[in-house]
């Protein structure tokens, strides 16, 4: 096989290697050929209890080995635009610059799992395009007004009613939210966005834009309130271009309008809503006191801060239709520009244990619940870095599933890849092997341009780890080069990139360290002393806690297993 088309290979792990049945192996191939003749390292072996978190070392593994060639994917980004159904080449607008806007929550109630998993995917997806040297404006709004209850134009403001049911101002309603919402994503290690505006803070540039949408025939007033035309825009535009919905499958599928809706049509959307007596937040408009439509923030702001058009939109699947379909026409209607936005991004669902959050149906979890354990779903707590660690392994664009035993294994897994980190720190360069680390960083750069895929990059961490803690135990002795590369690539990736910081703190750590360096000099002696038992046992109680031991030839280290 031509040395460009070989790839990583898939093999059977034999029993000696103390996993047996319960590892796979992986090899990948060599930068040059090995003194034996073959192509390929020596094989790496992961547990396949990882399978528990969806997206396992064996699955990433076989990802990756479906590329051909990793370094011709390596200087070239590749993003899922949900617009054209396809993985496109990502080319900016105004390179060096990168504009970015992700639909935020609406802050009524403390943020949820699903939200959390979506903020924490445009978390990478901005790390990594900063990191590939664009100035990226990101820009993610607080939705504080307009958002009924049906998602629709029907119910209660979800606002409205929470601040009646609290007997609390909306506005506090607001801050309270807003404040835990942010709280939540600094605990979880996402960066704040570059602006982060609120609908009630564009009231005016709201009611602007449905009067340039009225000024170009597409859209009505009645008793105060303003309907979007869909039926009037879908004559010379697309709607449904995003969500894959033809117009004519829409209006067969919508109910038949009640007799006293104003809407001309049951697709017709509100630009504007007209303030009922009870309704407490109001402004004024040429249509009468009302608010705004959900719809109309999100046009409105990336927009004005943005530009039209402008690089990318996320926000979670969810959102795809009716909200991302009727902001494209909400743009288009106002602005004349055909395609607003050029890349469109959409973060994919969190189940629960196999199924769809619910809390009527009790299957549902906070963040905080997570972390401090106090859930009947739950039996312990964990980090946050380990719950982000979680997210990391599947794609931000797949399904993934959350269960106690999935997260087990994720803060295992990231255990053992903070302690590489930290053990790099200590390696010296005092041999002359090379793994092949050059090429290695070149595969952690072609998963990151494979439209941000994160578990695969997960899967090379690990490989490199296999590295850090051979070459700390005194097995593999690598040169100073291959710990420079380690040393910059494995911190570029794991801090910078994965945003995976330490999440105990140095005191803690230190603790730990200092209780196993005394564990470790107890089975040494009693290794020089031939107590084989003594020694078998700490091996085997500290195996339980999910630490390894590893025996050089001078001394004996520990790691998390992962």
């Amino acid at each position: 096989m031509p040395r460009s088309a070989r790839v990583a290979e898939l093999v059977d792990a034999p029993d000696s290697k103390s996993g047996g049945s319960n590892t796979v192996g992986v090899r990948f191939p060599s930068r040059a050929p090995k003194a034996n003749g073959s192509e390929y390292s020596e094989p790496f072996f992961v547990l396949k209890e990882t399978e528990t978190a969806i997206i396992s070392c064996k699955t990433a593994y076989k990802a990756l080995s479906s590329y051909s060639n990793f370094a011709e994917m390596k200087s070239t980004l590749q993003v899922y635009n949900s617009l054209t159904r396809q993985k496109e080449i990502f080319t900016p607008l105004n390179p060096p610059k990168v504009g970015m806007y992700v639909c935020g929550p609406t802050v009524y109630n403390d943020v949820h799992l699903g939200n959390l998993r979506t903020f924490t995917s445009f978390d990478l997806i901005y790390r990594w395009l900063t990191e590939c040297g664009y100035s990226v404006r990101y820009v993610r709004n607080i939705t504080d007004v307009g958002h009924l209850e049906n998602d629709a134009d029907e119910g209660e403001d979800k606002i409205g009613k929470k601040a009646r049911l609290e007997q609390l101002e909306p506005m506090e309603i607001v801050q309270k939210y807003t404040n835990g919402f942010r709280e939540v994503m600094r605990i979880f290690g996402n960066f704040s966005p570059s602006i982060e505006p609120t609908a009630t803070g564009h009231i005016v540039e709201q009611i602007e834009m449905v009067k340039q949408i009225m000024a170009r025939g597409l859209a009505y007033e009645v008793n105060g309130s303003v309907y979007f035309d869909v039926r009037s825009y879908a004559k010379t535009e697309s709607y449904g271009a995003l969500s894959g919905r033809q117009i004519d499958e829409l209006m067969s599928g919508s109910r038949d309008l009640d007799v006293q809706s104003e809407k001309r049509d049951a697709l017709d959307f509100a630009l504007w809503n007209k303030a009922s007596p009870e309704h407490i937040m109001r402004w004024p408009s040429p249509w009468g006191e009302g608010f705004p439509g959900w719809h109309l923030e999100c046009s409105v702001m990336s927009s004005k801060y943005l530009g039209m058009p402008f690089d990318i939109h996320g926000g979670g699947m969810d959102l795809k239709f009716p909200h991302h379909e009727c902001e494209i026409a909400q743009n288009v209607a106002a602005t004349g520009c055909q395609r607003p936005v050029n890349y469109w991004l959409h973060g994919n669902m969190l189940t629960l244990n196999g199924k769809k959050m619910s809390k009527s149906d009790g299957n549902f979890l906070l963040p905080g619940d997570l972390i401090t354990g106090n859930h009947a779903l739950l039996n312990r707590g964990y980090s946050p870095m380990a719950i982000r660690f979680f997210f990391m392994q599947a794609h931000y664009g797949s399904t993934l599933d959350m269960s106690e035993e999935a997260l087990a294994a994720a803060e295992k897994g990231y255990q053992r890849l903070a302690q590489a980190y930290g053990q790099l720190k200590n390696v010296k360069g005092s041999g002359q092997e090379d793994p092949g680390v050059e090429a290695w960083a070149e595969r952690c750069q072609a998963a990151m341009n494979d439209d941000f895929n994160s578990p695969i990059l997960v899967a090379q961490l690990f490989e490199a780890a296999k590295w850090i803690q051979s070459a700390a135990a005194g097995g593999i002795q690598l040169s100073s080069n291959a710990i420079q590369v380690l040393s910059t690539e494995f911190e570029r990736y794991f801090i910078r990139v994965l945003g995976l910081t330490e999440s105990r703190n140095e005191s803690e750590e230190g603790s730990i360290q200092h209780i196993m360096e005394l564990i470790l000099e107890i089975r040494r002696e009693a290794r020089i002393k031939k107590d084989w038992s003594t020694s078998d046992l700490i091996r085997d109680r500290l195996s339980r806690a999910g630490i390894s031991i590893n025996d050089g030839k001078d001394n004996s280290t520990w790691h998390y297993e992962s």
